[in-house]
């Protein structure tokens, strides 16, 4: 499971952090190549995204306190990629993920647990319309 966004060449992701993007899209284009190498055996490749920012210490030391206020807590991750662990590999492989798309999928429908800030306003990640 890669942490990576879905793929878009739009010029905005690009134009002020190239290398970031580049570095990200690389692992997401590595999904797409091993899951299709891995298939016959069995064996899944998906990434995983999050639709909001995630308060993880690069955001805390290298943004505005009000983006880590509006994200969310890393749990939302690891909920999301344990469900997307238990799905059938022959089925599952190749996708890229959403973590609150995953979750939804999974009849989750409350957020608020993991949000920093509950009721608050969220951040949306990068590479995310």
């Amino acid at each position: 499971l890669n942490l990576s966004p879905p793929l878009s060449m739009q010029a905005k992701w690009f134009k002020d952090h190239t290398a970031y993007t580049i570095s990200k899209y690389g692992m997401s284009m590595c999904t797409l190549g091993m899951a299709a190498e891995f298939a016959d055996r069995g064996v899944a490749v998906n990434s995983l995204w999050p639709r909001t920012t995630i308060a993880t210490a690069a955001i805390e030391f290298n943004f505005p306190e009000a983006i880590l206020k509006a994200s969310r807590h890393p749990a939302i991750v690891a909920d999301a990629a344990h469900a997307i662990f238990r799905r059938d590999s022959r089925l599952h492989t190749g996708n890229f993920y959403i973590d609150e798309a995953v979750l939804q999928a999974e009849g989750i429908s409350d957020f608020s647990p993991y949000a920093v800030t509950p009721g608050g306003r969220l951040y949306t990640d990068l590479f995310l319309e």
